[in-house]
């Protein structure tokens, strides 16, 4: 997530435009219980906008701005296409690939195999391994 953040701050910052940030949070699987459920959700929620807090501060010292943020509930997929379709403003997807041996990750695969031809902006897939000298560089 680092490099694509870079990147992404970088790339507003060059473009004259402002940084998203998406947090979904996973629908949770424990029902039995209604209260244990909701509280599961208010904690998702609150770890959600305690990160997206700190990652804040990072885009607004990187870019002078802060970032719009926004919280879902749901599939990860489901909700960035959603998110993009729904926000006009956005024009850029940026994600970072995993370096893993198991690929660049579910959601990039998603996206690229199903999505690629659908989404209405671009999307850049960072690596994870390139250095910040050569994110800085691209960007």
């Amino acid at each position: 997530m680092g490099n694509a953040l870079r990147f992404a701050c970088r790339r507003a910052t060059t473009t004259g435009r402002r940084v998203s940030l998406l947090y979904v949070i996973q629908p949770a699987e424990f029902q039995h219980w209604m209260a244990i459920g909701e509280r599961m959700r208010e904690e998702a929620r609150e770890e959600a906008e305690e990160l997206l807090q700190v990652v804040s501060s990072v885009v607004q010292k990187r870019t002078g701005n802060m970032p719009t943020c926004y919280i879902r509930e749901g599939t990860i997929r489901e909700e960035v296409v959603e998110l993009i379709n729904e926000e006009t403003n956005i024009a850029l997807l940026v994600l970072g690939a995993a370096t893993g041996t198991d690929g660049p990750g579910p959601l990039i695969t998603y996206l690229v195999e199903k999505m690629a031809g659908q989404l209405r902006v671009p999307v850049t897939i960072v690596p994870g391994s390139l250095s910040e000298e050569e994110i800085d560089a691209i960007t």
